[in-house]
């Protein structure tokens, strides 16, 4: 158990040597292990200054950052198989692209407060990421269509490389730090939401396609194995342990569209 600067209050750290390449991971098993899960359409509050969960936004209301290019190409493809029963926005984005360009960044276009994937409650295809239920009907991972930052949401990778090119991997939830000061003006955040760590199981198997997208398979392997072999015995993550009664206190159910 350890306590990283800058991380908040203290958790348990576990580290992994990469069998592939020169780089330790440093992995936050106790959100991992945690009972974290997507509150999308559940009492998500949003990202907003003040609380808005009528709007159904989620933290979608400020458009995703793009990576970089192949990011971009990959999602543009992606929304272009996409139809009007699917995506609310589509005559739009037909017309004016998906993609906002600034000096800063390059992120998906805005629409109405929020980002031009996102369907409104109301609209008859449902609410919620148009690319993320496309993926759910078409029996495909959201992570195939959504841009990188969208489907790895809550979950963070930083990599440091030291005088002598070893790599040191973090990887762990995003947290309001992340986000700079805009971060400090969220009404709410979900990893550090009591309310949002009622899930059906641990992080580390509900979004097992997103950690081995993001670690590769035989690291994922490594950690799963070290935590099934921890079961009930780790520090809590410190929302668990601010944790009261509430009303997502029972199982929630198993999909999200955020």
């Amino acid at each position: 158990m350890a306590a990283v600067p800058g991380v908040g209050q203290a958790r348990e750290w576990a580290s992994f040597e990469d069998p592939a390449e020169d780089r330790t991971w440093l992995v936050d098993v106790g959100f991992l292990a945690s009972p974290w899960h997507c509150l999308f359409g559940q009492g998500c509050q949003g990202v907003l200054t003040a609380p808005a969960p009528e709007l159904e936004q989620g933290c979608c209301s400020y458009g995703a950052h793009f990576t970089g290019e192949s990011d971009v190409a990959r999602v543009e493809a992606e929304a272009a198989r996409l139809t009007a029963k699917q995506w609310q926005h589509r005559a739009l984005a037909m017309r004016r692209g998906i993609v906002r360009r600034t000096k800063r960044a390059i992120t998906t276009r805005m629409v109405d407060g929020a980002c031009i994937f996102l369907n409104r409650p109301g609209f008859a295809g449902g609410s919620g990421c148009a690319l993320h239920r496309a993926a759910l009907e078409e029996g495909r991972r959201p992570l195939e269509l959504k841009p990188e930052v969208c489907w790895q949401l809550p979950l963070r990778r930083e990599d440091t490389t030291d005088l002598h090119g070893h790599v040191t991997s973090m990887l762990g939830p995003w947290e309001r730090r992340h986000w700079g000061e805009g971060g400090q003006e969220f009404a709410w955040w979900c990893s550090e939401a009591p309310e949002a760590f009622a899930g059906a199981e641990p992080v580390y198997r509900s979004l097992r396609d997103e950690l081995i997208e993001m670690c590769g398979t035989e690291v994922y392997a490594l950690v799963a194995a070290y935590l099934d072999g921890r079961s009930g015995v780790l520090l809590p993550h410190p929302a668990l342990r601010r944790r009261r009664p509430g009303p997502h206190s029972g199982a929630p159910s198993s999909s999200a569209s955020s």
